[in-house]
């Protein structure tokens, strides 16, 4: 076997992430294996480059994970041109570790196809198994654990179901070939085990531009980094979760390419903070339970009443201001889990207002980033969550926040981070952007406590 291929000076990768969530998880595993990385939450013009000059890694935070194919069409290519301007050996497109997705709903396929026309990368290696995050892709098959109980994807009690792109399919180059025509190849966990170098090489010769690799355990993973990394002869594209940043760290600190990982980082704890939650996950909804349990101010809010006026805005913003002169933490949120009545309610109002569910959707996402701002800038509370992927997506972008960095990790795949605003009021703010399956039950009291 070769010498390891040693990483660059300055930028190692770049990524476009498909939710605000997944974004910050691709940010916080590269901070981990000590490679400074910024989250962009819009493209960055050379001088918001020019501010980060230490970073090892670059990302944009993206919203297409719930978007069209149309759409993809219309907004990846200058994406991807800036992903490509930067020169990292590597680009990435980020998507969920739970790969939910569709023809008509962020598709990950028409990401692939959009991005090749980009980078035309020799072939597109898909790594989505994370066993940190109790991820893995076992010949080809999603699993995910909920409570300690692994599921393939398709029976997942909550991806099963998913309001949007529910997942009805567990092995993911057929999932996957419902989104492109590009051939899909795969090197499972026997080629892992046996010859990895030639179970990648008889997949690309039989034409496979796209190839999932499979992620079980450390040893697995380690070696899924190495078919990356040291398969490159150009800078190459990949669609994977952050399966991908945790494969990397691995093998270049196998190789000895990395240091050990450093300690984790940790923030003081803060007496009150303010959460704010547009998610359907019954994850989320056992950590409001948590929350009113242990004396967070908790307060349901109408998602109808959210779109139509600012009646219900200034009344979340007044629940929030009380809760926190009562020296409570606030959480305010539009549903408890996907059985909640007003889950079905708004779905339906949507559909026959005229608006549409995503156009419904981002609103109530852009109101709660309305209320939090106000609560925020108010107050001067400095920490604060973001529960829901796509309500992170809205929310973030009414908060004047440009740009993300790691402050602590609190849940894998969720960490806290630092906001940086120039100039405004909410620069500096810690600021967790929680997707609905991450975190135990007390999740809100281990961000307010400011550790994991």
């Amino acid at each position: 076997m070769s010498a390891p291929t040693p990483l660059p000076d300055g930028l190692v990768l770049s990524f476009y992430g498909d939710d605000f969530t997944g974004s910050t998880d691709a940010m916080e595993v590269l901070s981990l294996a000590g490679l400074p990385t910024v989250l962009f939450l819009r493209t960055p013009e050379p001088a918001d480059l020019a501010r980060f000059l230490e970073a090892r890694a670059v990302g944009i935070a993206g919203v297409s994970r719930s978007k069209p194919p149309a759409w993809m069409d219309e907004h990846l290519p200058a994406m991807f041109e800036a992903l490509a301007s930067l020169g990292a050996p590597l680009a990435h497109y980020k998507v969920c570790s739970t790969f939910d997705s569709s023809a008509q709903t962020g598709s990950i396929g028409r990401a692939i196809d959009v991005a090749q026309a980009v980078f035309r990368s020799p072939f597109v290696p898909v790594v989505v198994g994370a066993p940190a995050l109790r991820r893995y892709v076992c010949f080809g098959n999603l699993f995910a654990t909920v409570d300690g109980v692994p599921y393939r994807i398709d029976r997942h009690p909550t991806m099963s179901r998913h309001p949007v792109t529910p997942m009805g399919e567990a092995d993911l180059t057929r999932h996957l070939a419902a989104q492109t025509g590009r051939p899909i190849g795969l090197v499972d966990l026997l080629g892992l085990a046996g010859d990895p170098d030639l179970a990648l090489a008889q997949a690309r010769e039989a034409g496979a531009e796209i190839v999932l690799i499979d992620v079980m355990d450390e040893v697995s993973l380690i070696e899924a980094g190495r078919l990356v990394w040291e398969s490159r002869d150009r800078p190459t594209f990949s669609a994977s979760s952050s399966g991908l940043q945790y494969a990397l760290a691995a093998y270049w600190r196998s190789a000895g390419l990395l240091d050990p990982a450093l300690a984790p980082a940790s923030v003081r704890p803060a007496d009150r903070i303010a959460v704010v939650s547009g998610s359907c996950s019954p994850v989320t909804a056992r950590q409001i339970a948590w929350a009113s349990a242990h004396d967070f101010a908790t307060l349901r809010l109408d998602p109808l009443a959210l779109i139509d006026g600012e009646a219900e805005r200034e009344r979340a913003i007044a629940a929030g201001l009380a809760a926190l002169s009562e020296g409570r933490s606030p959480v305010l949120y539009t549903a408890s889990g996907p059985d909640d009545p007003s889950v079905g309610s708004f779905k339906a109002a949507a559909q026959t207002s005229g608006l549409g569910e995503d156009e419904a959707n981002a609103r109530v996402g852009r109101a709660l980033g309305d209320i939090l701002s106000a609560v925020l800038e108010r107050t001067g509370l400095r920490r604060a969550i973001v529960a829901g992927g796509d309500t992170s997506g809205m929310c973030a972008g009414r908060l004047g926040i440009d740009a993300l960095t790691m402050a602590a990790p609190t849940a894998p795949g969720s960490p806290l981070c630092r906001g940086h605003a120039p100039g405004r009021a909410l620069d500096g703010i810690e600021i967790a952007l929680k997707g609905g399956q991450v975190g135990g039950p007390d999740y809100f009291g281990a961000v307010r406590q400011g550790h994991a």
